[in-house]
Order: C-alpha cells, then structure tokens, then sequence
C-alpha cells in the first residue's frame, strides 16, 4: 500500500459519505524563494548517462527511481539527466504525462522540497495538494509520481503502481501480500479536497520572532504610588466645605480618592440642594485652595454624587512599564490593545483601537501628545507580531518617529518607489501619496470581503487561516493598518481637502477592513478639526489647551482648559471625558525597543503599498523599460511564468513574495522581453513562450 494510500485510503462507501461536503482546503505559499537549477545542456546529459547499464532494466519509475538513487546519489534526480533516464528505459512511453509532471516538478522546485524533506508523511501530503491546486493536474498521477521517488529515496517500503488507464492500486512486500488478500479495503485515489492541512500560520515566516521585554523600558522608583498626605486632604475637605457654605450649599458628606497626579473628593449634597449651583464655582474653589487645574463633575455619571479634581501637591510618575507589566494588559483579549495612562482610582487604562476605532489627540505644544502616540506605539508593538501589524508613520516635523524607521522590515508600510528608503513619512506630498494608496489598499481589501462573504477583517483572517479561501483567487491574509500622524494641522495647512478628505474617508468605511488611524494636533481649531473628522473621530484626547472654545472643539465640553499639563488630559468615548494621567514614555526606551526588534530576522522588504499613480497596475506597455537593468528575480520569474504558463502578476507576487509593485516591474520586462503579451484588463497575460528549452535560450541572448 503507498503512503497516500496509508493516509487516505478507507472503505469506498465511507469515503463517499464522507468527503461530499468537505470544503476546500489550500496549501500556501512561504516567504522561500524557489530557486531554478540551470537546466544541463544535451551533451552534459548524455555524459551523465554514461554511468548506467541496460543490463537488468527497471520493470517500472519507482524501481527506477530507485536504481538512479542507488548508483548516482539522490542529488541526481535534482537535474534533467534523470528524466532522461526514465525516457533511455522507455518507462514514459505508456505515461506521457509522467514526463510534464517531473518537469514541473523539477523546474518547480517541488523535488528538491521532497528531498528536504523532515515528515516525509505530512511533507508528501502538502506537497501533492500544492501541485495540484496551482496546475490542475490529475491527482491520481501526481500521487504516483511523489510516492515513486518517495519509494526511491526509501521513505517508503511499498512500491506504488500506476496504469495507462489511469488506475492506480497498492503493490506490496511479500511480506504485506497475505494480509491484503483478505482485506476489505478499496484504495481511493488521493482527492485534493479531502487533503486536511494544518491551519495556515502567518508567524510562520517570522516563527523565531521575539516580542520585547520588560525590562527593555525604564522603572522609576515612585512609579505609580500616589504620595498621600493626610494633613494636604484635611485641609481641602475644610475649604472645600467653607466655600460650598458660603454660596449656601450644604453637604451631607464628602470623602478623597487619591489619583497619581489629582486626588477626586466626591460630595453628596444635603436634601433639597440643587446641582446647578455648584457646576459654576470651579474658579471660586480653586481662589480659595490657591490651586491651578481644578474641575468640577457635576453629577459623576452613574452615582449620586458631585466631584471636585484638585491636582496633588506631589504628583506621581505613571511609567509605560508598569502599565505593559500590568495583569490587565499581560492579559487582555483585546485585538489593538493601546495602554496609556492611569485613571484617578489608580487602575490602569488601555482601549482597543478596533473598537475606537479611530482616534483624534488635541492639545498645545508640550502637552503630551507625542508621548501618547509613543505609548500607543509601544503598546502594540508589545503585543502584536510583524505578521499580524503594520505601521504608517506620518510625521511634517521630521524627528519625532525616526527611531521607528530602524523596525522597517518588520512593521512599517510605505511606497518605497517614491519615498526610497526612509519609511518615515515627512512630505506633504509623500503623505497625499500615501493617504490616496490606502484608499486603494481599502477597495482591494473590500473587493475580497466581497468575495469571501464575510463582514470584517476578523472574519475574513479566520477563514483564511482555517484554508477556506484560495489565494490562486487574489486572497491573502491581511495585517491591521494603523496610520498616525504627528501634526495633523501642518498638513491640512498645507494641503487643505487634498489630506482631509482621503482621511474622512478612511476613517468613515476603512474600519471593517482593518486600517484606523490616530491624528494629533496642536490647532484645535475648526478649520482643522471639522465637522466629518469629528464625525468620524468617536474618541478623543484632549490635553490642556489655552481656552474653553479650543476644548469644545475636541471634546465638545469645556474641561480641557483646566487641565495642569505634563500628560494629564480627558479621554472621550462615550457622554463624558474621563481624566486620566498619561504614561511616560522615554526616548531611550523607544531606542532600545527599536535595536531589539531591528536586531531580528526581518521580512525581505518592507510593506509595500499600492501605487495610487497607477491607473492600471497590469498596464506598463507605455513606460519606458530598461533592459540593461534587469531585477535579479527577472530569470526565476520567466521560468514560472512558462512552466505555468499564466501570465498573472498576482502569482509572481505571491510565489515570490514581493510587493504589487515590484512584480508589476518584473511583469513590464518580461512583456519587453516577449516572453509575455499585452496586458489585457484584469486577465492574465498571454504567455508567448511555450517551452522551457526556448526560454532558456531566450535568456542567453539577453544575458
């Protein structure tokens, strides 16, 4: 019985019963690169010939295989002479598609794979299920073509048998024959649906990828333990008290909540006491404690009390580390977990960015605003793995992200046609690029929702893992995109509805799909942040600004201008601004973040984003192409594109693993080298070279 036989074979009415409604599993790609053997001309061939004798000829390939591996080695059936070999013994004759096969899988890179071989079991299975899906070929052949090198290598024992009908049945052991003369069993033919894979993985490529450590952040020694004097509490419960009596309000009691940074005493007023008359005497109350910052909630949403923020005479440090060390965040299920600062209560505070799901900061200069974009950063980068995130940094100033632009590989996005190699976004221009690319990015994303019929990024990534969706199809598994930018008002200044309007509208629809965005500006102004942004933005972060006008405009209430600075700000998302103290965030720790993850294997490239210049990506016929200048997978991409004979950028893509654009380049030299035709709208090209043979002479004269 062969190794597909062992694995798939079963009663012919349970097999029957069983496979109707399996659905269709596929096998993808990895971030290796097949690599072409230079194919040996015909007198290499025939000295390699040489060695065999014609006395006591192989009957069938296995014995053959097998033979060849015997006296030549198994490196031997990684060139062309082997075949030749099979045709010398006249094994092909009654086969002729056995030969296509072997060369396919020769040219393919499939045969070396089998000798790589660690689980010959699992290894065949998937490989069978690979040849079969990208070239429709017939299942039963295939099978018997890897169990016969398979039986030559000696990883199996039982020699496989395959007729010119196109049947296939198990040729056993002596020492098998009388255990299968009384068997029940029919021997079904390997079925590419039936094939069950392992769930797709996509850490896989990075499966060595280390998240960063703890102890790469600083750890402050006051960190996060509010200094609490009792005598400093006494005494702002009495003014407190005094004050109130002297507008004629009475209270019933009052106690202190001691935050890092503000402590909150909660009143409950006497009987009959209306609130109205305590909303307006924040000023009143911070004459009396001679305070600066102090903020009046009247009433505390969801309790029947009145609260009064005073700033702490001491205020406390609140650290990135202790809030990444924190239970709450080593175990949180959120998607986008973004921590950044500590409520009055002391707990730790973080948001999922897909539930937010975007995110709009505003306050003066100085304030924190790019100290929380650090801490948002940080946090995903702690949690999330380069196959599962990429970033879009934008930055007019130049220096806040640069020492991201060391992590490229790993999590960065960006056109690198145009932009080069910095990933740090700081143009105008570069940034309407980029804004006008994930706009396209978000369609193509849409388009394969579409088509898997799902209704968000979650449940598309969950089909695609479990192999629901082939990627011959366009499919693919997708990152969450977070975009953020700096100085959201240089831009607007600069480029007005050029930058707001790609924003509104990614921020409107680009949420199912995976991309958010969090913009910071220090013009809280309305001609900066309009209608459709706030519309769109559903939660905020307002740090101190200079007037109430500026504060309604972030958070459409007054508060924020009562704010003490140094990273204290309200967090909206909902009917009322929480207030929180936000997380320090040093440049050193970003620096050593950056070093820790730069210092790991990497993706080949960056994530390269669609070009939004192009009008037809598939249509390169008018642009100027420099044959002297060939890309160094020119060579490798010719010969899949002629053994498959489909002239797809997508399979160039996604067999190389490169970006559309790069593979939209390969695809416009392989056109000016004639090995392709004209592109024809979204269908693939015509491929104008029909053997391997003709191309391989091709590229000689080109070399």
């Amino acid at each position: 019985m062969s190794i597909f036989s062992k694995l798939f074979g079963q009663k012919k009415s349970e097999t029957a019963k069983e496979t109707v409604n399996d659905p269709p599993v596929f096998d993808y790609p990895t971030e290796q690169e097949i690599n072409f053997d230079k194919l040996p001309d015909e007198q290499n061939q025939k000295k390699e010939r040489k060695g065999f004798s014609h006395d006591s000829e192989p009957k069938d390939i296995p014995e053959a295989i097998r033979f060849i591996v015997e006296t030549q080695g198994q490196n031997y059936l990684t060139t062309r002479g082997f075949i030749n070999i099979l045709n010398d013994f006249r094994l092909l004759k009654d086969i002729p598609a056995a030969k296509n096969i072997l060369l396919g899988m020769l040219d393919g890179g499939y045969i070396q794979n089998i000798l790589a071989s660690h689980n010959w079991v699992i290894d065949a299975r998937a490989i069978c299920n690979q040849y079969v899906n990208e070239f429709g070929t017939k299942q039963e052949l295939v099978s018997f073509i890897i169990d016969s090198i398979g039986f030559g290598l000696g990883f199996s024992d039982t020699k496989p048998f395959y007729n010119s009908n196109g049947q296939t049945a198990p040729s056993v052991s002596p020492s098998e024959s009388k255990r299968q003369e009384t068997s029940d069993i029919i021997v079904e033919p390997i079925n590419a649906n039936s094939v069950q894979l392992e769930p797709y993985d996509p850490k896989r490529d990075l499966e060595n990828y280390h998240y960063p450590t703890l102890d790469l952040l600083t750890k402050y020694v006051d960190d996060c333990k509010p200094f609490i004097d009792i005598s400093e509490q006494t005494a702002n419960k009495n003014r407190i008290v005094d004050v109130l009596r002297n507008f004629g309000i009475e209270i019933s009691t009052i106690k202190a909540t001691v935050g890092p940074t503000i402590t909150l005493y909660e009143l409950t007023l006497a009987p009959g006491e209306r609130i109205s008359k305590i909303r307006n005497l924040d000023e009143d109350i911070a004459l009396s404690l001679s305070a600066f910052g102090v903020r009046v909630i009247a009433p505390i949403p969801g309790k029947g009390t009145v609260g009064i923020e005073i700033p702490n005479a001491k205020l406390a440090v609140v650290s990135l580390e202790s809030l990444l060390n924190s239970k709450k965040f080593q175990e949180t299920t959120m998607e986008l977990p973004c921590a950044i600062g500590r409520t009055i209560t002391n707990e730790v505070f973080m948001f999922d960015l897909t539930k937010a799901p975007n995110v709009l900061v505003g306050g003066a200069t100085g304030q924190g605003k790019t100290m929380i974009l650090n801490a948002i950063i940080t946090s995903l980068l702690y949690k999330k793995h380069p196959a599962e995130l990429k970033l879009v940094l934008i930055d007019p100033k130049k220096v806040e992200f640069n020492s991201y632009s060391k992590i490229k590989k790993h999590f960065l996005a960006y056109i690198p046609d145009f932009y080069n190699d910095d990933p740090i976004i700081s143009e105008t221009k570069e940034a309407i690029r980029t804004l006008n690319s994930l706009i396209k990015e978000m369609d193509t994303r849409y388009d394969l929702l579409k088509m898997a019929q799902v209704r968000n990024i979650q449940e598309y990534n969950n089909k695609f893992i479990n192999r629901q969706l082939n990627p011959e199809h366009g499919h693919r598994y997708m990152q969450y995109i977070v975009v953020i930018i700096d100085e959201y008002g240089d831009l607007i200044m600069s480029a007005g509805k050029e930058i707001e309007l790609p924003i509104a509208r990614l921020a409107q629809v680009a949420r199912a799909i995976g991309i958010h965005l969090v913009i910071a500006t220090q013009r809280p102004t309305k001609n900066i942040i309009t209608g459709p942004i706030k519309a769109n933005f559903p939660t905020r972060i307002a740090f101190r600004v200079s007037t109430m006008m500026d504060s309604k405009t972030i958070i459409d209430d007054s508060g924020a201008e009562q704010l003490i600075g140094r990273g204290d700000m309200l967090y909206l998302n909902g009917n009322s601004p929480l207030r929180i103290q936000g997380a320090l965030v040093d440049v050193q720790d970003i620096e050593r973040i950056s070093d820790f993850i730069a210092l790991q294997q990497g993706y080949m490239s960056p994530y390269e984003l669609i070009d939004p210049d192009e009008e037809n990506s598939d249509d390169y016929s008018n642009r100027d192409i420099d044959m002297q200048h060939l890309d160094p997978l020119f060579e490798e991409a010719a010969r899949l594109i002629v053994m498959s004979q489909s002239g797809s950028t997508a399979l160039i893509q996604r067999k190389f693993t490169i970006g559309y654009n790069r593979a939209g380049r390969l695809m416009d030299q392989l056109e000016k080298a004639g090995i392709v035709g004209a592109a024809h709208g979204s269908k693939p090209r015509e491929v104008l070279i029909l053997d391997l043979r003709s191309l391989e002479n091709l590229l000689t004269q080109l070399r």
